[in-house]
């Protein structure tokens, strides 16, 4: 009686107004009961048996409400109740949250820095031939007819969309097709705590025509016949608010039976170091992690730094087992100027694949626009990955992943601004490639390599005439990279700089080849 009659009076208290915000985790889930055949929808059942997930892993268990009660009466308000890390982030006082730390079940409070955020991207423009060629392009790039001959859409396949809203969705041609059949099964507005996530910035919107949009017979994107979950978890104000949102929606996906993640979202400064991007430390790419865990495929942008002093990946397309994907221009598909690049803060490879980084996209007013960003990238890939998932349905997510980048043009060849290249739907109606025979040979002359192009006549005037190479340690780190146009049968690659054993490794109009020096 005497613990009740505190509490009562610590809720009376204690409420005011805060400019602090805290995560605070438990101890424990004693006393929670847990279902997962009537918690979870059946696609994320099947995703977890496919997948070898334990259906009853106790960071799925609910969090003890008993705990999230107590800390609701002394804190001026919660925001998010996370499952998977079993706690709470709230907004508090300093007095107020120095009660919380002395209560038995809280394990650790780690307080949350948050920032103002004023960018928003709008697009508005009409379809054009130029357009049209764009379309084209990108479809070209990733050899979509073998999917659209095939009848391959990604039907069966559920997709998350995480973003800034989605107005228009649900009222413009380019989704018509999809709100026919019912396919957008669940939305959310993290920030609103609402199922309208049907405005705000059009990002969203964009992203989603990327995967799925179709104007009468013109795809947009290639996995028209999937379905989605449509979060909103990006706001224009307190920035690290966003985070939170992300492992709202990664738990809320998961529970309804989402197969792919789609985020075309990346967290960087000024909220954290480029030291800090190893996939482990950020909020987001621990929740991302965790999402791969239960057998989701997470496909995030690598971001759009490459022209400011940040440059590199961002979080949490620093995971490892997130599928990160680059940008690319969609003429030349080489890495186009904004595309971030690798590697992580601890030397992995990051891109995995690329795709183009500018884009036609769907506005919400129904009109059309060329679009630039790794976030459109992004669901360009996305829409392939349900689509090879459709295929290969008895795949799991990490085998998705591994069949992706083995389906890239540039594979095994990669660097830290392609990655392993574009993804190429042939390959999953026959996953031998075929290799051409000898283009190019390297020998050592002095502090240089020697390239000799062999037959240059034959590729001179085509749209393969581009070397890509990199120059690696035998730890695997990349100490250089680069592509060079071929116009000469000989060039030269200066390696005067290395006084250890290096690996050459080199493509070149799909022959590649790889030598120590």
């Amino acid at each position: 009686m005497k613990r009740l009659i505190f509490l009562i009076f610590v809720c009376l208290s204690f409420i005011a107004n805060s400019q602090n915000k805290y995560w605070i985790f438990f101890t424990d889930k004693q006393g929670s009961v847990f279902n997962p055949y009537e918690y979870f929808d059946s696609k994320a059942i099947e995703r977890r048996i496919k997948n070898d997930v334990s259906l009853y892993d106790s960071t799925d268990f609910p969090v003890n409400e008993s705990y999230i009660s107590i800390v609701a009466c002394i804190v001026d308000s919660i925001n998010i109740v996370t499952r998977w890390f079993n706690g709470v982030s709230v907004y508090a006082d300093d007095e107020q949250i120095e009660i919380v730390r002395n209560f038995d079940f809280v394990k650790e409070i780690v307080p949350i820095v948050s920032y103002a955020n004023t960018t928003s991207v709008e697009y508005d423009s009409i379809f054009s031939y130029t357009q049209n060629n764009l379309l084209r392009n990108e479809m070209t790039a990733f050899e979509a007819n073998y999917f659209s001959d095939n009848n391959i859409d990604g039907k069966g396949v559920r997709i998350a969309i995480f973003d800034a809203g989605f107005p228009g969705a649900d009222t413009i041609e380019a989704f018509e097709h999809i709100r026919n059949e019912n396919r957008i099964i669940k939305t959310y507005d993290f920030h609103k705590k609402s199922e309208n996530v049907y405005r705000f910035s059009s990002h969203g919107t964009n992203v989603f025509s990327c995967i799925a949009g179709k104007i009468g017979e013109t795809k947009l994107g290639m996995a028209t016949g999937a379905e989605f979950l449509l979060a909103r978890t990006e706001i224009t104000r307190e920035i690290f608010v966003e985070e939170e949102y992300w492992l709202a929606a990664a738990e809320w996906a998961d529970k309804n039976g989402a197969d792919i993640i789609n985020s075309s979202l990346g967290y960087t400064i000024p909220r954290y170091n480029q030291s800090e991007m190893d996939g482990e430390y950020t909020l987001v790419s621990r929740a991302a992690q965790m999402a791969c865990d239960k057998g989701i495929l997470v496909v995030n942008a690598i971001g759009n730094d490459n022209d400011n002093l940040w440059r590199v990946v961002g979080a949490p397309a620093d995971v490892e087992d997130v599928l990160t994907v680059g940008g690319v221009d969609p003429i030349n598909n080489l890495q186009i100027n904004f595309s971030s690049v690798g590697p992580t803060a601890d030397y992995r490879m990051k891109p995995n694949v690329c795709a183009a980084g500018e884009a036609l996209v769907a506005s919400p007013n129904g009109n059309f626009t060329n679009a630039f960003g790794t976030s459109f990238s992004t669901p360009l890939v996305t829409g392939f990955a349900a689509c090879a998932l459709q295929i290969n349905p008895s795949l799991n997510n990490m085998q998705l992943k591994s069949e992706i980048e083995k389906s890239a043009h540039l594979y095994p060849y990669f660097d830290y601004a392609h990655g392993y290249g574009l993804p190429q739907a042939s390959y999953f109606f026959d996953t031998t490639k075929i290799y051409n025979e000898p283009k190019f040979e390297i020998k050592r002359i002095s502090d240089s390599l020697e390239i000799s192009i062999n037959d240059i006549n034959d590729t001179i005037y085509s749209s393969n005439n581009y070397f890509y190479y990199h120059i690696r340690y035998q730890d695997g780190r990349i100490s250089r990279y680069g592509v060079i146009e071929v116009f000469y049968e000989k060039f030269y690659i200066d390696i005067s700089n290395y006084d250890e054993t290096i690996i050459f490794m080199a493509w070149y109009n799909n022959y590649i080849l790889e030598q120590k020096f």
